[in-house]
């Protein structure tokens, strides 16, 4: 028996030698491949990003040279010719941006109620069921939510438009637009629908960041003699600060590019538009699509370039935004 443990010991400290040898080497080995991997998948996305904007960048500078209006103040957007290209994107930002903040301003509370709710107050037996429902938001298709905007919402939302107009219309933001409240074709119920597509993702990341509250954190709070609601002010919401601003950026950002339904919902409008939410117009997304059959000619196929290119500068400055702002609430 002893001969046997001591044969054992030998082979065990011969194989643990080996080990010693062998396994810095390659575990070495194995760490520099792996790190060229995940850099060379870090880099992936980088590399796609710039050369999209490469390319953006690229076929729209003729067009920009070639246009006779500012391109930043100018409310025109004619393509009609090559030789006369006149466009702007004055009225494309501000539809873009008061379509998308007000469906982030509605969508915001809502979220982060429902987030709450399913984290804190509902049961397992509850939470799961409604939390798939609310996600399940998110497979809808847009050309849904587009129709389901204009004939079912629109109508509804009339007599709160008109109330809206009659009560708060000494405000520029509710004063009577350019398209007629009947038809719904306006910012506001664009806005609205907005807000329901964007509802999932807010409350799906809002939901998961709550979830994350330390334990101690909140018995603590309890211990000292905290109600519930107390204790989601003072621990569940401040810890979950920073994730609910990116889980807004997230929703922002879906907003700004939505297409189809923006496209189905707004209605042109007859003059420029004056910052009030019962204008129609175009977002930047839904003016290149209603015109993508006609891209023919390189110069007015650039001009729509150019608006793509700005809503991609856009994007990334609401992005570098939410960060900052993100990093100062941790580090605060």
């Amino acid at each position: 028996m002893g001969r046997v443990l001591a044969t054992r010991a030998k082979n065990e400290t011969r194989e643990t030698g080996a080990l010693k040898k062998t396994t810095p080497r390659a575990l070495g080995r194995g760490d520099r491949l792996f790190k060229s991997v995940a850099t060379a998948a870090g880099s992936t996305i980088v590399v796609a990003v710039v050369l999209v904007a490469v390319f953006l960048l690229v076929r729209a500078i003729p067009s920009l040279r070639a246009d006779h209006a500012n391109f930043f103040t100018s409310a025109e957007f004619n393509t009609g010719s090559e030789g006369n290209l006149a466009f702007g994107i004055r009225d494309l930002l501000m539809v873009t941006l008061l379509s998308s903040a007000t469906a982030l301003m509605l969508a915001v509370p809502v979220a982060v109620g429902i987030a709450v709710f399913l984290t804190q107050y509902a049961p397992a037996s509850l939470s799961r069921p409604f939390g798939a429902i609310v996600d399940l938001l998110a497979a809808v298709p847009s050309i849904i939510f587009g129709l389901w905007g204009i004939f079912v919402l629109a109508p509804q939302l009339e007599p709160v438009a008109a109330f809206l107009n009659h009560r708060l219309g000494w405000l520029f933001l509710f004063k009577p637009g350019n398209v007629s409240l009947a038809g719904g074709g306006t910012i506001f119920t664009a806005a609205v629908v907005l807000s329901v597509m964007i509802l999932p993702i807010i409350t799906s990341v809002s939901r998961e960041v709550f979830r994350q509250t330390p334990r101690m954190q909140k018995e603590a709070a309890q211990a000292l003699g905290a109600t519930k609601w107390e204790v989601v002010r003072m621990t569940v919401l401040p810890y979950g600060r920073s994730g609910v601003i990116a889980a807004s950026m997230l929703g922002l950002g879906r907003a700004l590019g939505e297409t189809v339904a923006v496209l189905i919902i707004l209605r042109a409008a007859a003059r420029p538009g004056h910052w009030s939410l019962f204008d129609g117009g175009y977002t930047f997304a839904s003016k290149i699509a209603s015109a993508a059959s006609e891209f023919s000619e390189p110069l007015p196929t650039g001009a729509y370039i150019s608006a793509g290119f700005a809503l991609f500068v856009l994007t990334f400055v609401v992005n570098a935004a939410a960060r900052a702002i993100a990093g100062g609430k941790v580090n605060g």
